[in-house]
């Protein structure tokens, strides 16, 4: 089984906690030149089309004027994402071999680096899916990506056993062939609510918790079958048979009513 997750927004350039290996992004040659048509934009510009406050535009320019240069930081994507589902995976206590089983079974999305392992190296960066950049023409991070990763990425999921558990956000389909995913591979997609003013509803952050969460349970327990999700259990969040089918697993918190 793989696992899907987003990136995140907030990124770091430095880790205490150390690797067992290091590998590079298969797609660093296309990374290096989205992040140097980035590089062209200015501080104005990038607060524009990040949709980001000054101070985080400035960040980002420094960034990408760094990126290409000698001793510019980089580390694994498994510890340079900082949002808080990777929080949650919290990878310091990981032993050598769950950290070589995450870098066959995780995969994470990214605009810049496309699709990436867990031990791949990247460097810190902010880009959005729907950044167009001129030499693209009229093609946005999610139509470049598409033709790109789909093959790689069912290839992935067919060596890892032909199930995928989709743990990212919906908006990360928009990276693939979807329909082609859906027909090659099984998708299993988990969702979590809580009941809230007698029906379910989804809290972003219990969301992103939760998908934290159980991907370092897939991770440290080594889940192959789906059918081993529906005991995940989580500060409240318990599979719901009634409200789930083959394709999506419900988790809720609370009780009706």
């Amino acid at each position: 089984m793989i696992v899907l997750l987003s990136c995140a927004k907030t990124m770091s350039g430095s880790s205490k906690i150390t690797t067992p290996f290091e590998t590079m992004p298969r797609f660093r040659q296309e990374a290096s030149e989205i992040a140097l048509q980035m590089s062209q934009f200015s501080v104005e510009d990038l607060e524009r089309i990040l949709r980001v406050n000054s101070k985080i535009a400035v960040e980002n320019y420094k960034r990408y004027q760094a990126f290409h240069a000698e001793g510019t930081s980089e580390l694994p994507a498994f510890l340079a994402y900082t949002g808080i589902v990777f929080k949650r995976l919290n990878p310091q206590d990981f032993s050598v071999e769950e950290f070589s089983y995450a870098q066959e079974h995780l995969r994470l999305t990214s605009f810049c680096y496309g699709l990436l392992r867990p031990l791949d190296m990247i460097h810190p960066y902010r880009l959005e899916g729907d950044v167009v950049l001129p030499e693209l023409g009229t093609q946005n991070m999610f139509v470049y990506w598409r033709s790109r990763l789909t093959d790689v990425f069912i290839d992935d999921i067919k060596k890892a056993g032909g199930i995928l558990c989709n743990l990212a956000s919906d908006e990360m389909k928009g990276l693939f062939d979807w329909r082609r995913i859906e027909k090659e591979v099984r998708v299993v997609t988990p969702e979590f609510h809580v009941w809230k003013n007698g029906k379910p509803a989804t809290v972003v952050v219990y969301t992103k918790m939760s998908r934290g969460e159980m991907t370092r349970s897939i991770l440290k327990n080594r889940i192959e079958d789906p059918e081993e999700l529906k005991s995940f259990s989580w500060e409240g969040f318990e599979f719901d048979e009634s409200l789930s089918d083959e394709k999506s697993y419900v988790f809720i918190n609370g009780k009706e009513g």
